[in-house]
């Protein structure tokens, strides 16, 4: 069964609207696994306008499946995986000011630096994973920067997918194979959702993880938020 790690970073953008602490981000952190959530992502970025860093430090305590952080390996993002000790941090190229992530790493170009990133995670005791689009040459460069996983990003299989284009998916069942034979973990996210994600969990094999938090949250509001979690755990079986 392909895990489910959910990015509450939604949640933490709806508390900050209005300030003060509704919805409290630890309950629904909490919550999420008590409905069967196997893992809570965050993805702090340097404005802090939905994850802060102190949410990061709180949701230690609270986290009790798999912890995941993702960002951009900047000075103060590696010194707070450093200080969390989450078990998976997840690497993401993001510019700064991005409204969200939109594209992969060149691990060609980025290769020293990721690997350098990566040792010194790995030193810690912490997995890592990198954000890579479903392109041959850069699971290949994710390989050499010494990386645990790779994280595929499926914004263009889920945008193909809604236009009712399942050949969308074969680049990332392709990275997929490529990523087994390399013996990389595979994990994946971005724009998948209820409709989407059991034809993607299909057609990839050795999938271990996906993170998925807009549309969850988004289909929480008319579904509820406990029955949403499990209506993917099924579709992840």
């Amino acid at each position: 069964m392909t895990k489910l790690s959910v990015n509450i970073n939604k949640i933490a953008t709806l508390r900050n609207a209005r300030g003060g602490n509704v919805p409290d981000l630890l309950k629904v952190a909490a919550d999420i696994q008590r409905f069967g959530g196997q893992g809570i992502t965050i993805h702090p970025r340097p404005d802090e306008r939905h994850i802060r860093y102190q949410d990061a430090r709180d949701l230690k305590a609270i986290v009790t499946t798999e912890y995941n952080i993702e960002g951009n390996p900047q000075h103060n993002f590696i010194d707070l995986v450093l200080e969390c000790k989450p078990d998976q941090v997840t690497l993401v190229p993001d510019a700064i000011g991005a409204i969200t992530s939109s594209a992969g790493w060149d691990t060609i170009k980025n290769q020293e630096y990721l690997t350098e990133v990566i040792q010194e995670f790995q030193r810690n005791g912490i997995r890592t994973s990198i954000f890579v689009d479903p392109v041959l040459e850069m699971i290949e460069g994710a390989k050499k920067t010494g990386t645990d996983r790779i994280e595929l990003y499926t914004e263009s299989f889920a945008h193909q997918y809604g236009l009712g284009n399942e050949k969308g998916i074969e680049p990332y069942t392709k990275a997929a194979i490529l990523a087994n034979e390399l013996e990389l973990g595979i994990n994946a996210g971005h724009d998948l959702s209820l409709d989407n994600i059991q034809f993607f969990k299909q057609n990839i094999p050795g999938l271990l993880e996906v993170s998925i938090g807009h549309a969850l949250i988004a289909e929480a509001l008319y579904l509820g938020l406990d029955n949403v979690v499990n209506m993917y755990l099924n579709k992840l079986k």
